[in-house]
């Protein structure tokens, strides 16, 4: 049997064990002894210690390679000239001295292969399974709807001298997809982010929304706006609920990513739209108060009305081009983890909202080096003063 074959046994064996099923049966369905099966288990347990000699194949390096290794560093050989007898490359070496070496700094052919050997066995403990304080900050933010690759890099933030609290976004998801069972995983698997197999279409442009009177396209607005430099310039639109009958404004601030959310009554209602956009931008500091980039939706009609009140200038892109507010556009999609298509969105109240916003807020994002959205607001809005 070649090593591969064997291996791909070994873990079709260790998958049924995983499952209950008993040693002998789970040896049998695989195509092996009994025996063997109980030595695999052995091994998996740490039960025997006595190292196999691996031969020479892929990264691991063989017992007989790990004695040259001994007898180079013996001999004060660099370990570029170990690496070019062994035909390996150096890294490979440092790799190995560095990991397999005794506590004294000493390095033993036969300590170091044991040593590669034992972690090599399978299965392990999953690293979330062994550390309570670990598991319990990515469950928790988890539950905030915090992405894997967000937790991953948060917690290098919040213990940057801790070097066991660190995972990666693949070992959460693994954990969540593979390791967990039970309730705990259906419940954490429905906060993580979906892909989306297809672009749903959304549907024509209403007809009324090319007769918004006195618009200012895009192409006038300042060029500022675009490269994010300048506080305080907005995208929006909205979310729309089932059957186009309920509606959720939402804001989002071009250099923060700031969300605001607008609750909305009546769908599409032009004097609510545009009492709650005053509403919106009267309680934002005066720096964040400059612009509001908008859909050629008719909901926008008053806009006027909101920039005489707030003297915010609304421009709005041109018909069918979503990418030229793509900032809103990608938030919206986020957002559709609170607000699922095709369910009714009057029932959120503002107080609702309140309580989404301060939670998208406070999930970081890489595209501000992980700090939050709420953070980099209130760091911009205390420079500005």
């Amino acid at each position: 049997m070649g090593r591969a074959a064997r291996e791909a046994k070994k873990a079709r064996f260790f998958a049924m064990r995983m499952t209950k099923v008993s040693i002998a049966k789970a040896a049998a369905a695989v195509g092996v002894s009994r025996q063997t099966g109980y030595r695999w288990e052995d091994e998996a347990n740490g039960t025997v210690r006595r190292a196999p000699h691996w031969e020479h194949g892929g990264r691991s390096l063989s017992l007989g390679e790990r004695e040259l290794v001994a007898l180079g560093l013996a001999r004060n050989e660099s370990v570029q000239t170990i690496a070019a007898h062994l035909g390996r490359h150096r890294s490979v070496i440092y790799r190995e001295i560095e990991r397999n070496s005794n506590r004294d700094g000493s390095y033993r052919a036969v300590s170091a292969h044991a040593r590669a050997w034992t972690r090599a066995l399978r299965p392990k403990v999953a690293k979330l399974m062994a550390a309570p304080e670990l598991r319990a900050y990515v469950v928790a933010r988890l539950k905030l709807r915090w992405s894997p690759q967000q937790i991953s890099a948060r917690l290098v933030v919040d213990f940057p001298d801790r070097a066991e609290m660190r995972v990666s976004h693949e070992t959460i998801y693994q954990a969540v997809y593979v390791q967990l069972k039970g309730e705990l995983r259906k419940e954490l698997s429905e906060y993580l982010r979906r892909r989306h197999t297809r672009r749903v279409p959304q549907g024509r442009v209403p007809s009324s929304a090319r007769h918004i009177p006195d618009k200012i396209l895009i192409s006038q607005r300042p060029a500022e706006v675009e490269d994010r430099a300048v506080p305080g310039h907005w995208e929006g639109d909205l979310i729309m609920g089932a059957r186009n009958r309920s509606a959720i404004g939402t804001l989002v601030e071009r250099t923060t990513r700031y969300v605001v959310l607008l609750h909305l009554p009546k769908v599409r209602d032009v004097s609510g739209v545009r009492d709650a956009m005053i509403a919106a931008m009267r309680s934002l500091p005066e720096v964040m108060q400059r612009s509001v980039t908008w859909d050629q939706g008719h909901e926008m009609r008053a806009h006027a009305q909101i920039t005489m009140a707030t003297d915010v200038a609304v421009y709005f892109c041109d018909p069918h081009s979503p990418w030229q507010r793509g900032t809103n556009e990608n938030t919206n999609g986020l957002l559709r983890q609170y607000f699922p298509k095709g369910t009714d969105l009057s029932v959120y109240t503002p107080e609702d909202l309140q309580q989404v916003q301060d939670e998208f807020n406070g999930r970081p994002r890489q595209t501000l080096r992980w700090r939050t959205p709420t953070e980099a607001f209130t760091e911009l809005v205390a420079s500005a003063a």
